[in-house]
């Protein structure tokens, strides 16, 4: 006989400080408080913002944390994005930390015009933009403005989670909620978001269950769930549009 598997999901919604240190210990909190065997999603460049002005601080900082959070995070995994360097250039890059390691990482591969990210930061390779297993668990990540790009949700058919890290604009709010929620139903998954709680951003981090169910963190540093297996395979055998 086999067994679902099932394991606590949170995402995550804190603002993004000016001091590093601050914004690391504010994770380390979230993640102390977290069950241990949980699936946590931090927002985008939770650790320092976007820091313009300071890319070299970023960089050299994310590699300080990254041993923090290592040394911290357990059995549980964190996925959230830092400012990293890279051959010269700076990257928004996607972290899947566990038990001391880096499972996954890919940069981001659509830039914000409108935030002039192009300008500071070199794009990833968008094929890198793809499913890794976690305890058997399938698991696939967007970072932010790579929500509204079709053919990424298509990349990550067939993922159980997908998370998306995010500093989305407050302006388009409806929209962040709207794509977010359209993502776990067309992909049949579940959707970590999480955005940060800061003056021009949403806040409306959330989980969203294939069927469509939803939960928000409504102004609360966590939101609080457990992902089911059996639920995603509930629903694409109820709705079958293919996906394995």
């Amino acid at each position: 006989m086999t067994t679902s598997k099932t394991r606590p999901v949170v995402s995550l919604c804190f603002e993004t400080d000016t001091d590093f240190h601050t914004n690391l210990n504010q994770l380390l909190r979230l993640i102390e408080h977290s069950e241990e065997e949980a699936i946590i999603v931090a927002p985008e460049v939770a650790l320092s913002g976007f820091a313009y002005e300071h890319f070299d601080e970023a960089a050299a900082f994310t590699d300080h944390a990254l041993q923090k959070l290592c040394e911290s995070i357990g059995n549980r995994l964190l996925i959230f994005t830092a400012i990293a360097k890279q051959d010269n250039g700076f990257y928004n890059v996607a972290y899947a930390l566990h038990r001391g390691t880096i499972l996954h990482r890919q940069a981001k591969s659509k830039l914000f015009a409108l935030g002039a990210e192009h300008e500071h930061f070199q794009a990833g390779n968008e094929k890198e933009i793809i499913p890794f297993v976690f305890d058997g668990i399938k698991i696939g990540i967007l970072i932010c403005f790579e929500l509204r790009f079709k053919a990424l949700w298509q990349q990550l058919e067939g993922c159980d989670i997908i998370a998306v890290p995010a500093q989305w604009g407050k302006l388009r709010l409806d929209h962040f909620v709207t794509l977010t929620n359209a993502l776990a139903l067309m992909n049949q998954c579940f959707v970590i978001a999480s955005d940060a709680a800061n003056e021009d951003t949403t806040g409306m981090s959330g989980i969203i269950t294939p069927f469509g169910g939803e939960i928000r963190n409504h102004g609360n540093f966590s939101a609080t769930s457990r992902y089911e297996e059996r639920t995603v395979l509930s629903m694409r055998r109820y709705l079958n549009v293919g996906i394995v």
